[in-house]
């Protein structure tokens, strides 16, 4: 199955104005999305609209220091008060040890059908 384009941010809950969010855009390398170094969030959101809807076989997710991740899903045509669906459940990236020591903030993770 072919990559499926990200079309445009839709909303996100802080950025650091080096590492904005449309970061997640980029096609020509790697580009992180960071939140705002003067906002010490425990936990940042983003929200993004894909090209058209499509089946989703598997996420690669590229890690920049976040410990946990949680993937959820919907569609634009859903009503407001739909909750969006779990995609991927909540999974560690970084250990707290790896987090304390400052390791270990960098990779890449696939995620799919029945597996992690």
């Amino acid at each position: 199955m072919a990559p499926i384009k990200i079309s445009y941010v839709v909303s996100f809950s802080s950025q650091d104005p080096k590492y904005p969010a449309e970061n997640l855009l980029s096609e020509d390398g790697i580009q992180p999305w960071l939140g705002c170094p003067k906002k010490h969030s425990r936990q940042l959101s983003v929200e993004l609209q894909l090209e058209r809807a499509s089946p989703i076989g598997y996420v690669d997710i590229g890690n920049n220091g976040c410990a946990f991740l949680q993937i959820e899903v919907g569609r634009s045509s859903w009503t407001c008060d739909q909750p969006y669906l779990t995609l991927v459940p909540t999974v560690t990236l970084m250990t707290p040890a790896d987090s304390k020591l400052d390791q270990n903030r960098y990779g890449v993770r696939m995620f799919k059908e029945g597996k992690d």
